[in-house]
């Protein structure tokens, strides 16, 4: 049975700034999508295809906490770099994706790579947060670096592109990342007039962003930048695309506990957020310059 459709909610009119350095149409939460309602998934920011052009001091966005959840950062296009009160650090490439869990909190910043930012060019990124299950939310932070070579690979037949598969299991090929909850994300790339088929199971949390080109999904046509929300019922999703396209598709089981969230912290009691908030005003986080 085909997996019903929603809405096809247009990107936001206009964007908006995260600091300096990522211009992005925010759809979770948004377009009337609450937290609860595309849970586990939390936030998605989408920075489209975006030339800030050169600059001798990288832009992005300077030190902020974040506790009880996870942030899931995939690079499309541009090079983003990053640091945490932990002393990690690492680079994130076209194709790569960071996954961190901030679990019982830490602090971070990211921007711009600085030899990216020197020359400029196309910037093209996804933010996705992920919730942690109760159990879990105070588990030490910790990153997943999912480098382009690592993720699971579908080729399509008849030349029609490939998913690369970041979490979960597209038609049997498996992605790198481990996950708290059960979580699928596919990278899409599907080449014009192909199509690509799966299914995914009807009570899971369901949509597409569509990051680049314009498909026809399930027999309903969804324009560049779009978002496409299932209904929570049936199973099969089939993708045509009208042009070279490239999809994120997110899909999840909910996890059916109350969400607390306060700007960079997400609990499950509002008691929680401001224990959140105390510890890192009393530098329970630890530093970070």
């Amino acid at each position: 049975m085909k997996k019903s459709i929603e809405r096809i909610i247009p990107k936001p009119a206009r964007p908006g700034m995260v600091g300096d350095g990522f211009r992005v149409y925010n759809f979770i939460p948004g377009a009337n999508i609450t937290q609860r309602r595309i849970s586990p998934f939390l936030m998605l920011d989408f920075n489209a295809a975006y030339d800030f052009g050169p600059s001798a001091v990288p832009r992005g966005v300077d030190v902020h906490p974040h506790k009880g959840f996870e942030t899931v950062t995939i690079a499309y296009q541009g090079s983003v770099a990053h640091h945490d009160s932990a002393g990690n650090s690492g680079v994130i490439n076209p194709g790569d994706v960071q996954w961190m869990t901030a679990g019982g909190g830490i602090l971070h910043k990211e921007y711009h790579e600085k030899e990216y930012a020197k020359k400029g060019g196309p910037f093209e990124m996804v933010q996705l947060w992920v919730n942690l299950p109760k159990k879990d939310k105070l588990t030490p932070a910790h990153y997943q670096a999912l480098t382009a070579d690592m993720m699971g690979k579908a080729i399509l037949p008849n030349d029609g592109g490939v998913v690369n598969v970041i979490a979960g299991e597209f038609n049997g090929v498996k992605g790198p990342a481990a996950t708290y909850s059960p979580v699928n994300l596919f990278d899409i790339k599907l080449n014009a007039g192909k199509e690509v088929s799966t299914s995914l199971p009807a009570h899971y949390n369901t949509a597409i962003l569509v990051v680049n080109g314009s498909i026809e999904v399930n027999g309903e046509k969804a324009p560049e930048h779009s978002f496409v929300l299932f209904k929570n019922e049936g199973t099969d999703i089939n993708i045509k695309a009208a042009e070279q396209a490239v999809l994120l598709v997110m899909s999840g089981e909910p996890i059916d506990e109350p969400i607390a969230s306060y700007g960079p912290f997400v609990m499950n009691t509002q008691e929680e957020i401001y224990d959140a908030i105390q510890e890192f005003q009393s530098g329970k986080f630890g530093v970070l310059e």
